[in-house]
């Protein structure tokens, strides 16, 4: 059942809380990608939500959440977090997050360790390089004059593997959907947002378990950058999962939830 709550900001906030049967059942919290929302995670919360009760929202300025005027942090989405957090009375929860939602999980971590049990870091990085504030900004520029139809064939070669795309078209096709719905200025002010991101500081403080995911053929947030964050953080496994691309939780979702399975329970 979806749900709205607002920060202390007054954004609205989509979420869904997928109760689990069991009694006192561990809790989990899913963080999407750039420009998606919470429905990438549908698979993978389904699979879990017998055994605990799943959490997704909609990032501010995504999906169904409000769309206010940024700028925007990756300290402001995880403050929205913490306070959906207190809204549910949740104390704290295993936290995985894909791509940006990745890079909102490290500075939930870092900025409020003691909410989180343990963290999945799926096709992320705690940084872009110096080159990203140019290189995202030229996103930022090419969905303006292009719009975001002219960026479709990009984004999904980078999401999904090519026998994914073949296999699955309705799949590619509501995730595609999703993508065009984007309101332009707060995608646009996202990626400036993912550009600037440098949260390399949060990564040596995380000490709760941590896991690492990357699919062997992300372009987007290749190898290294798992890597990095593996080296960087203790008690960090890191999977590689053969023929993935950046979209995990969608085109993997069984091999993520055994991930997340295994840092939960």
């Amino acid at each position: 059942m979806d749900m709205t709550f607002k920060t202390s900001d007054n954004c609205a906030i989509e979420y869904t809380l997928r109760p689990s049967p069991r009694p006192n059942a561990p809790r989990v919290a899913l963080i999407h990608s750039l420009a998606l929302d919470s429905s990438i995670w549908n698979g993978v919360a389904a699979k879990l939500s017998d055994k605990a009760q799943v959490l997704t929202l909609d990032c501010r300025g995504h999906g169904h959440s409000g769309k206010p005027r940024g700028p925007f942090t990756t300290e402001l989405f995880a403050r929205d977090l913490s306070e959906l957090f207190d809204h549910l009375g949740w104390t704290a929860a295993t936290i995985a997050g894909c791509s940006m939602g990745g890079c909102v999980a490290q500075t939930f971590a870092g900025m409020y360790p003691e909410r989180v049990k343990s963290l999945a870091l799926i096709d992320t990085t705690a940084w872009y390089g110096p080159e990203g504030p140019k290189q995202w900004r030229e996103r930022d520029e090419n969905a303006r004059t292009k719009g975001l139809n002219g960026l479709v064939h990009f984004q999904v070669t980078r999401w999904f593997s090519d026998g994914f795309r073949a296999a699955q078209p309705d799949l590619v096709d509501a995730t595609v959907q999703v993508f065009l719905a984007n309101d332009i200025d707060c995608y646009a002010t996202t990626c400036v947002m993912l550009g600037d991101a440098d949260l390399r500081h949060y990564l040596p403080s995380l000490r709760m378990p941590v896991a690492i995911v990357v699919g062997e053929e992300d372009y987007a947030t290749p190898i290294a950058a798992s890597q990095h964050l593996h080296e960087s953080t203790k008690h960090s496994p890191m999977t590689i999962l053969p023929g993935g691309r950046h979209l995990p939780p969608v085109q993997c979702p069984d091999e993520i939830t055994q991930c997340l399975m295994a840092l939960t329970f």
